[in-house]
Formats: C-alpha cells, sequence, structure tokens
C-alpha cells in the first residue's frame, strides 16, 4: 500500500463532507446524474437541483420517456446546458442497450453520451465499488504538490490516471476512499489559492511543502468574463424560452432588446447548431 493511504482514508473517516451522492443506497442513476452536474460547476448549486432532478425522474428510463426540452427547462441556471442533453441521450442509451440499468463496465459507460475518463471510472467506483483510478482537477493538484512538487498540476494528461494508480491500495474498498479522500482533500484543503496545510494529513510527505512552496505556472484554462458574452446571450436566450415551455416564442420577439442584435442572432444559431433549440416557422422552442 502506497504511504500515502492511511493517513487519506483516516483523515476522511473524520472530515468528509455529507454530500447526498457519498449516502449509502443513493445509487448507479443518482450518482451518475450527480456527476453531469458537478462538471464545471459548484458543489452548493448542484445539490438542490439534483434532488429536483431525481425525484422528477427517479431512474434513466423516467428522463428518457421525457422530452429533450424537458431535460434542459430542468437543468434551470446550472450553466453548460449542453449537459442536460447529453444526460438525456445517455438516459435512451441506458434504457435502450442496458435495460435501464446504468452499465458498470467502464467502456460500456464511455459509449454513453456526454461521458468521458472521469465520469466513466467515478460512477464504477463509487456506484459499483470497482477499482480504478478517478482523476479530476482536485485530485490532480493533490498529486502535483505531494508527489512532484509543484503548486499546480500541468494540464491533464494519461499519466494522471498512472500516477493516481499507483497510491491506491490494493483492496476495493479502502480504494475507493483513497480516490474519494484525495478529491475530497483537493476541495476542501489543497485549494488553489489558499491551501492549509496545517489541517492536510498528507503535510510531512508532500513534496511541495518540503521544497519551500516553488510557484508554477498556473495551466488551468481562465473562463471568459460572462457578462455580455456570448453565453451570457445564449442564458439570456434559454431563459426565455424555458419560461415559455412548453409555448413557442416568436422568433422575432426573442431575445428583442438585447444591445448587440448580431451577437442574439449568433447565440441563437449556435443553440440550433447545439440541438438546444429548435426553429419552427419562425417560432423557437426548446427541443421536443
Amino acid at each position: 500500500m502506497s504511504a500515502l493511504a492511511p493517513p487519506l482514508i483516516a483523515w476522511y473517516r473524520e472530515n468528509a463532507r455529507d454530500l447526498p451522492w457519498r449516502r449509502d443506497g443513493f445509487g448507479a442513476w443518482g450518482i451518475l446524474v450527480s456527476e453531469f452536474m458537478l462538471q464545471q460547476t459548484p458543489v452548493a448549486r448542484v445539490i438542490p437541483h439534483l434532488e429536483a432532478w431525481l425525484s422528477r425522474w427517479p431512474d434513466a428510463a423516467a428522463l428518457a420517456a421525457a422530452a429533450p426540452g424537458e431535460a434542459v427547462a430542468q437543468w434551470a441556471n446550472l450553466g453548460y446546458p449542453r449537459r442536460a442533453l447529453w444526460l438525456h441521450r445517455a438516459a435512451v442509451q441506458v434504457r435502450d442497450r442496458h435495460d435501464g440499468v446504468v452499465p458498470r463496465d467502464v467502456d460500456a459507460l464511455l459509449a454513453l453520451s456526454g461521458i468521458g475518463d472521469y465520469t466513466a471510472r467515478a460512477v464504477a467506483v463509487f456506484a459499483y465499488g470497482d477499482r480504478h483510478p478517478v482523476v479530476d482537477t482536485n485530485t490532480r493538484r493533490v498529486l502535483a504538490r505531494v508527489l512532484e512538487g509543484r503548486a499546480q498540476p500541468g494540464p491533464p494528461a494519461r499519466g494522471d490516471l498512472v500516477r493516481m494508480e499507483g497510491i491506491l491500495p490494493a483492496d476495493r474498498a479502502d480504494a475507493a476512499i483513497v480516490n474519494a479522500a484525495t478529491m475530497e482533500l483537493g476541495a476542501t484543503v489543497c485549494t488553489a489559492r489558499s491551501p492549509r496545510c496545517d489541517a492536510c494529513p498528507l503535510a510531512e510527505m508532500c513534496r511541495w511543502r518540503a521544497e519551500g512552496f516553488p510557484a508554477s505556472p498556473d495551466l488551468r484554462r481562465r473562463q471568459a468574463r460572462y457578462e455580455g458574452s456570448d453565453r451570457h446571450a445564449r442564458g439570456a436566450v434559454l431563459g426565455i424560452l424555458r419560461g415559455a415551455a412548453p409555448e413557442e416564442v416568436d422568433l422575432a420577439a426573442l431575445l428583442a432588446e438585447w444591445p448587440d442584435p448580431r451577437q442574439r442572432d449568433r447565440a441563437i444559431d449556435s443553440l440550433v447548431a447545439d440541438g438546444l433549440v429548435e426553429v419552427v416557422a419562425d417560432r423557437a422552442r426548446l427541443p421536443r
């Protein structure tokens, strides 16, 4: 067992946040939905949306039976609304390919819409208890500091899975805890801007700390300003259509007061191209 595993396991058992998807019996479908929602979205914003979503669609078959536009409307202000469409498509695939049961196999999970390396392994590990390395941004930062002495991780790479595999215990249950603990440590203690090294269970093993906290370039992609951006215009269009759903909105009147008409048209065109909006006979609606 890696020397990092025992302190991580002990720390997690004492300090892990009580989050819905960590509770016994939450189920593979709930974990899959939570992982879609948690992509680039803070935990506090996700929890109420997750609870409402699972109350409405408690399994993949229930979501698959709904119109895609209902999923987009329910997504509300979570951001990156294409995730709602991908989740709906994944639900249809789970229903049609897997008899409504979220698959356990990583390759089968990767074949579902909107699922990448992280989400596939997270479902296999946290829903089914299988042993795989699970790596998110928080994990990568912890490993970069503890193992490599760098303040920030480099760009995502396949080597991240190799490094995480290297600290996992052989026991499946312990490996799942180490995966979760490393993410939790990065989210709550070994944070990007204000790490609390005095509260870190790995402080005595941390190469970054031992070398005097050397600076390293922050290669994370920076999110462009939202206010006045194309994303802002897209969100405003979807907000109007969600409010009107299931009714249609006259295309000419849709966001007619937006200060930049070309940006407004560009937003609508991009939403149509993404499948988030349908335009029929000069009227716009959420997809059916």
